[in-house]
């Protein structure tokens, strides 16, 4: 049987991180929790399930990350983060394929299915959302200060696992809009730094973002909750695409 070890980081997550420790049971052989000074009692609830606590100063998430994947002790590194969790359907196959045994040259994919205030979401481009979670230790770190992404050090066949990963994304509208300045502003940094420039119709792109989220990708089948995270990505380009203008503008 092959073993793994599940890696979080966190920081003030103490009303998600119980949830996503408690799905983990006998799926992971090991968890680590990388803490960069939560302040809240993420850390009592950690030791409450017997993971390897350990406290990192905040080294930006694909460094954060790097660091925990590096204190793991089995050949499997399972990546999830505090406000997700394995639904039961994909915490059954996952210790069915563990038993069989995994496949080193293969990476891991997990749909992810969206909780936002309460509600789950189908549609508005937000599912499945897959994102590789699973796969062997040596074979990739992750690159990048904002999305990060994982890159290979050796070439590999992706397989999408049976189920859902749980993610808790957003408890409340006020919520979503602080974060959504924060990561799309990040966003348009990024880009700039990429060498992108623009100075198109914002207004253009924003009206497409959601138009292509509402209507072609069904958005509207989530009801008023749908309108509201359509309404909330075209807000996510307004602002990430206002952000590399003001930064190619300050280049002229």
């Amino acid at each position: 049987m092959d073993k793994i070890t599940a890696v979080i980081i966190t920081q003030d997550e103490e009303r998600n991180i119980g949830r996503c420790l408690e799905s983990l049971r006998e799926v992971a052989d090991e968890v680590v929790v990388v803490d960069s000074g939560s302040t809240d009692k993420t850390e009592e609830i950690c030791h409450g399930y017997g993971v390897r606590f350990e406290h990192h100063e905040w080294a930006g998430y694909s460094g954060q990350k790097n660091y925990a994947n590096s204190l793991a002790t089995h050949p499997w590194l399972l990546s999830i983060d505090a406000d997700e969790a394995l639904s039961p359907e994909l915490r059954s196959r996952l210790l069915q394929m563990k038993e069989a045994g995994f496949d080193t040259g293969t990476v891991y994919s997990f749909n992810r299915l969206a909780n936002y205030c309460g509600r789950w979401i189908r549609n508005c481009g937000w599912y499945p959302d897959r994102c590789v979670r699973l796969w062997h230790a040596g074979t990739a770190t992750w690159d990048g200060l904002v999305h990060e992404e994982l890159r290979y050090s050796k070439e590999v066949r992706h397989a999408v696992v049976e189920g859902d990963m749980w993610h808790y994304s957003y408890y409340t509208v006020d919520e979503h809009a602080r974060r959504t300045v924060k990561y799309a502003a990040m966003a348009g940094e990024k880009a700039y730094g990429q060498g992108r420039r623009f100075n198109g119709s914002i207004g253009m792109k924003v009206a497409w973002t959601f138009l292509r989220n509402y209507l072609f990708r069904l958005g509207f089948m989530d009801g008023k909750t749908g309108y509201v995270v359509c309404k909330m990505s075209a807000f996510y380009t307004l602002i990430k695409y206002a952000k590399l203008r003001e930064l190619s503008e300050d280049t002229h």
